[in-house]
Order: C-alpha cells, then structure tokens, then sequence
C-alpha cells in the first residue's frame, strides 16, 4: 500500500519540485533546425556537417579514471631510471600513452614505435636497451634520423623527450581533417623557408653570433630539426656578453622565441608555399636550405652577384603576392612562443597587434614595473618573493651600498603592460618588426631589472644612498636621488630608442655612454651621486 501510494506521489513530485517538464518529438527538433538553417544555402549546412564530424574531440577537463595510475606508473619509472630494455620499452609506452600518442613493439623486441595520425617516431635499441637510432616521419615524408631525440634518451632525459612529442603533437592541433591538418603543416614548412632565406640574405661574412641576435632581421636563427622547432635568439645582455667573453668555454644564450603553428577558431589565409622570390641559381651566393628541407621536390635558391643587389632586394618587395595558389585559409595561425613570458608595456603589445593585425588574446593589463619586478626576482631567486616590497639593496665594490625604490606606477595608458607569451602572426614579413620590438622591450626590461635584487629592506638607512626609479611616457623613466653637493634633490631622465640609451642629466655625457655599454643602472647612478 505504501508502495503504490509512493508511485502515485512520484508523478507529482516530479511535477512540483523540477516545473514544467516539456518533452520534445524528434519531429519537433528537426522542425527547429529546419527553421533555423532554411535561410542558408545547402552548401554552408554541408560544410557545418563535415566540419563537425572531422573536428578532434577535446581533451576533457576533468582527469580521466586512469590519471592517478598513470602518475603513479611514471613516478615509478622514473625511479628506477630504465636501464634494461624492458623497462626502456615500459618507460617509452607510459610517455606515448601520456601524451596522449599510440605505442607498439617491433616483433624482434627491438624497436618502439610511437605513432599518431600525422607522424610517427621509431625508436631502435638493442638488447641491452641502449638507443642506436631515433627516426621521425611526419605524414607522407621520408624518415629522418634526429640526433637530438637520440641524445635525450641516451641521456634518460625522458622530460626533454616528452616535451617533443608534446609539441610534435601541438603542430597538428588544427580543426579538420588530417588533409588539413597536414595544410598547417605545409604552411609551417613554407614560413621556415622563409625565415631561413631571410637570415641567409641578412648575413654578412665573418658575422659573429652576437652581432646576429643583436641586429639580425631575424635574430640568430637555428632551423628545425628533428623534433626541436625552429628558435630564434633575438637578445642577448651586454653583462651575458661579458660573461661570455670572461669563459669563452661557456656560450650564454639570450632570449629566445620558437616558431610554430596553432589552431585557431577562425580562419586565417596562411602560405603554403615560400613567398620569396625565387630567382635563377648561380656559382655564388647560393642559398642551402640545410638537411631538414632537403626532402622537398623543389629546390629553393637565391643567389646575388654583389651587395647592391642584396639591397635592393630588401628594399623592394621581396615577397610575393599570397595568392590562391600560393596561400589558403585554414583555421590557425603562426606563433612566435616564449617559453619565458615575457612583460611588455601596452604600447609594444599595440605596436606588435599594428604590425600583424591580429589581437594577443588573454592579456591582463597590470602596472608593468610590478611584471618586470616578478619576473626578475623569479629569475634570480628561482622562488616565488613578495613582490610588495619595492625597495631592493644593491652592493657594489667600493663603493656605499645604493636603495633602489621602484615606483611601479598605476594602470594607466603606457605604464601598463602584461605579460606576453604568445605572439600569433600570418605572413613572415611580420617577423622582423615584431622582433624589432621585442628586442627594444628587453632593452627596457634588462634596464629596470638591474636595480632589483633578492634582497630588500623595510627601515631607513643613512648609510644608504636611496634612488627612485618612476616610469615616464613611453621606454622611458625618471631616476631621483639625493643631490650630491646641494641640499635637495636631482632629477634625471632616461630612455631607451632604437635601442640607443640617452639620458637628460647634466654634465654625464661620458657616464650615459658608459651606462649604454655597461646597461646596468646602478653603476651609473654610482656616478652621479
């Protein structure tokens, strides 16, 4: 009796507590969409229908049940530092499956291969599980043996290696099938071609690698090879220079940027296909695209009988019009990465959205002295600091210790900035003007970060001499101290253009060149003071 009571009350319930349930016919629902898509032509429904069904599900958000095995498996493996070659294979098959790739055993027992649906690795070893060889093969290529992917698993440098089939596996993350899938990456072929044949134009004889980064249009650029993208080193510090130069054993790298390619949510005309010019090959000047191109059926090649004509092929257009045969609209767009955010003012960010006409998404817009201040005491701290205290201790020999406060600004107009991790473009003549600012961003930031330190106070100080340093318009700032003979305050502008550091104070003309070499504020304001 209860029973059919709570069966009667359960219709009711129901009824009362979710509302008004309204159960739709699937003849209702085909109405609803027929009424929606009858203004379209059949073409645009067809498209929709295909692109739906080729789109690649998303990864979901929550963890799948496996994850806390999988963690596990992998701590596991790390451990034990695979050294035979069952526990080699182990290792390979647990990295595959985490980066969401498929893996499988030769029969000999000798051979791993870890496939996907647009390239594959094939990784040979041999019985006493040490790597002989490592070949990549990305769809409709021969293989290539890669030499870096084989010096990170000699090396048992598993996260170096999983860190490659991640960004392998990033280049085909575009919306559509695999043919379009393998249109992005064509396009990223013909961009690095590009590249590539812009830094041979660029590159005078005798060229130092420091000259490179510092006024290369394209930075010192390193192609693709194997499984490490394309990077382009475009700054480099005048203290690492220093550096260099005192243990000429040791190269220190600078700021570096990869080029590669990302799907986006709307389409994009891209190049297929290089744009510079081809021009007929001769004995000199001729341009070799190196190994990692050396697959392509036609070969590309510039040559120039003299420097006149070197500039005038820069002065003149040297690309050639993106045509429908030459380009094609996909759904992603070419990126410039960091794997080191990087904080730039809104200015530069501005600048860099005029030069390739598309927006930075996920920007944050905070005072940008607050970015530089996090970012370098990140770096030099390797920890997280506070960064509400702004007043840094800096120590230099024979000399008073100097109090830096920075004054971070507000959010207003210049002074604010964000940090920049991803700079997405279309066509390669965007390359060097973005690098342009880059490098002229780095030159501020470099400027500002020298009066930062892991070491700050919270009381005064007379035996301090104290600076403060405000943003002004623009790269440039102003730098306030105790007047060194008068009672009462100097004041001096600095500013970075064209990377040429000038300076308003008086009578220091000598000391603003040597800030320009030396690029680090506190030994300047050693001497004004």
């Amino acid at each position: 009796m209860e029973e059919q009571q709570g069966q009667q009350l359960l219709p009711s319930c129901r009824h009362q507590h979710m509302g008004a349930v309204k159960v739709i016919s699937t003849n209702a629902v085909m109405e609803q969409l027929h009424l929606k898509y009858q203004q379209k032509p059949w073409t645009e429904t067809l498209k929709l229908v295909h692109f739906c069904m080729d789109k690649p599900l998303r990864r979901p958000v929550s963890n799948p049940p496996d994850s806390p095995l999988l963690s596990c498996m992998e701590k596991i493996q790390r451990t034990l530092n695979a050294k035979s070659l069952f526990s080699v294979m182990n290792r390979l098959e647990s990295l595959s499956k985490q980066k969401g790739l498929n893996s499988h055993v030769s029969p000999s027992g000798t051979a791993c291969y870890i496939t996907s649906d647009m390239f594959y690795i094939e990784v040979q070893l041999e019985k006493d599980g040490k790597v002989t060889d490592v070949k990549l093969a990305h769809l409709g290529e021969a293989p290539v043996i890669c030499d870096d992917l084989v010096q990170h698993l000699r090396m048992k440098n598993y996260d170096a290696f999983g860190k490659i089939l991640e960004d392998l596996s990033n280049l085909y993350q575009i919306p559509g099938n695999s043919e379009m899938k393998a249109k992005g990456y064509l396009a990223l072929q013909s961009l690095e071609k590009d590249l590539y044949s812009m830094s041979l134009l660029d590159r005078a004889q005798d060229v130092n690698r420091v000259t490179e980064v510092l006024h290369g249009k394209v930075g010192h650029l390193v192609p693709r090879t194997g499984g490490t993208p394309m990077n382009i080193e475009f700054y480099i510090s005048p203290y690492q220079i220093l550096e260099e130069e005192l243990n000429p054993d040791s190269q220190v790298c600078g700021a570096k940027i990869v080029v590669t390619v990302e799907g986006t949510d709307i389409l994009h005309k891209l190049p297929i296909s290089p744009l510079i010019a081809d021009s007929q090959a001769g004995e000199d000047g001729i341009m070799d695209l190196g190994p990692c191109y050396a697959h392509t059926k036609s070969p590309f090649c510039i040559s120039f009988s003299n420097e006149l004509s070197y500039q005038l092929f820069f002065q003149q257009s040297c690309f050639l019009p993106l045509t429908d045969e030459l380009g094609m609209d996909l759904s992603a767009c070419f990126l410039l990465k960091s794997h080191q955010p990087i904080p730039m003012s809104s200015s530069s960010i501005e600048e860099i959205q005029r030069l390739t006409g598309i927006q930075i998404a996920g920007l944050k817009l905070v005072p940008l002295y607050e970015l530089i201040v996090q970012s370098t005491l990140k770096e030099k701290c390797k920890e997280d600091l506070s960064t509400h205290n702004s007043r840094f201790l800096v120590s230099l020999p024979d000399c008073p210790k100097h109090c830096y406060f920075i004054n971070k600004g507000s959010e207003k107009s210049d002074l604010a900035g964000a940090l920049v991790s991803k700079i997405p473009f279309t066509h390669p003549k965007c390359v060097p003007g973005i690098i342009e600012v880059l490098r002229h961003q780095m030159a501020y930031n470099t400027l500002i970060s020298s009066c930062v330190s892991e070491t700050y106070i919270d009381e005064d100080d007379s035996e301090l001499l104290y600076f403060e340093v405000a943003p002004q318009k623009n790269t440039s700032f102003s730098v306030s101290f105790p007047h060194p003979v008068k009672d009462n305050l100097a004041c001096g502008m600095c500013g970075i253009f064209d990377k040429v550091l000038f300076t308003g104070l008086t009578k220091i003309l000598v000391l603003s060149r040597f800030l320009h070499c030396a690029f680090q504020l506190q030994i300047h304001c050693n001497g004004c003071s």
